[in-house]
């Protein structure tokens, strides 16, 4: 039962964020201040949501649920605690459910952080980021389930990774995850800039935060992660070539240089 609250409420987070997008672009466009309320309630409505969603994952984990394909596949009723949790996100399904928290969460706080945004910037912004969390939600809830049901249960699971099973590497997803997520607040920015058709000093200080927070989680992320390849792998040559890690590499370049 908690597997199916946890799909009912990503699906309920997934229409909250559509309906955030779709009245923040049009509060910008009317200039109407009511519909950016509702957009901004709509953040929150999905920020919600999506933490109660990601709880009753992490709560599957906790129990170790093996009736859920996910937990039986990276979680084992022996795994200490930490890599129970850290469990919930070292899987493409359970990241995607974490990249739409953050999502959220950054749509939530672009939502009550309008600081010296003109009006129409804000509006739209917000109805961006909101458009964005859907896209991410939809994908996650129709293409990328972390709750789909395994019949008949498993009696043991099959474990985490081993080499993922490391202190490094269960807070080097949610530091990386800070940065990727982030940097769709100035890309939401940028896209409502070219929307209203004209940028100003507000805009561009407006932007430095943001990618200050994103930046600076994306160069955590990747030291943990360089740390744990250095004492967990070695070093060799090919960890240049490791596609995770230059897909880290190349949005935090692109964050320098915004800077």
């Amino acid at each position: 039962m908690i597997a199916e609250i946890g799909a009912i409420l990503l699906a309920m987070s997934a229409l909250a964020s559509v309906a955030q997008g779709g009245l923040g672009l049009i509060a910008g466009h009317r200039n109407d201040a009511s519909l950016a309320a509702a957009a901004k309630a709509f953040s929150t409505s999905a920020l919600i949501a999506l933490a109660l969603s990601f709880a009753a994952l992490t709560y599957l984990f906790l129990t170790s649920d093996f009736s859920v394909k996910l937990v039986a596949q990276h979680s084992h009723v022996e795994k200490p605690l930490i890599y129970k949790i850290s469990g919930v996100w070292g899987n493409h399904q359970g990241s995607m459910l974490l990249w739409c928290l953050m999502s959220a969460g950054f749509a939530f706080a672009l939502a009550q952080l309008r600081g010296g945004l003109g009006f129409g910037l804000w509006s739209r912004a917000v109805g961006v980021q909101g458009a964005v969390t859907a896209a991410m939600a939809l994908y996650t809830l129709f293409f990328s389930s972390p709750f789909e049901r395994l019949l008949p249960a498993a009696l043991q699971g099959e474990d985490l990774n081993p080499l993922l099973q490391d202190p490094a590497l269960a807070a080097h997803p949610p530091f990386l995850y800070v940065g990727y997520v982030g940097l769709s607040v100035p890309f939401s920015l940028a896209i409502a800039a070219l929307l209203e058709g004209r940028t100003d000093p507000h805009w561009a200080r407006a932007l430095r935060p943001w990618t200050l927070v994103a930046w600076t989680g994306l160069t955590l992320g990747i030291g943990l992660g360089s740390y744990w390849a250095y004492y967990e792998l070695g070093w060799g040559g090919w960890w240049f070539w490791d596609p995770v890690e230059n897909a880290s590499f190349m949005p935090w370049l692109a964050g320098a240089a915004l800077i």
